[in-house]
């Protein structure tokens, strides 16, 4: 007794993950996100700041 057909040939990755919520979530994060800035590129010295501003564990990281 399975809670899923066996049958694999029918499976894709858009039967498990809807693709619209994923996109969403995605975009949400890049667009949302504390972490998330636009860089300025026209001064080495911002751009190495605005790197250094990154965090492993998020906002309020480290």
């Amino acid at each position: 007794m399975t809670l899923f057909d066996v049958n694999t040939e029918g499976m894709t990755p858009q039967k498990l993950i809807n693709p619209k919520a994923l996109s969403a979530m995605i975009r949400d994060f890049f667009g949302r996100s504390q972490l998330s800035q636009l860089m300025d590129q026209t001064n080495p010295l911002s751009e190495m700041t605005h790197k250094r501003r990154l965090s492993a564990l998020g906002p309020g990281g480290l």
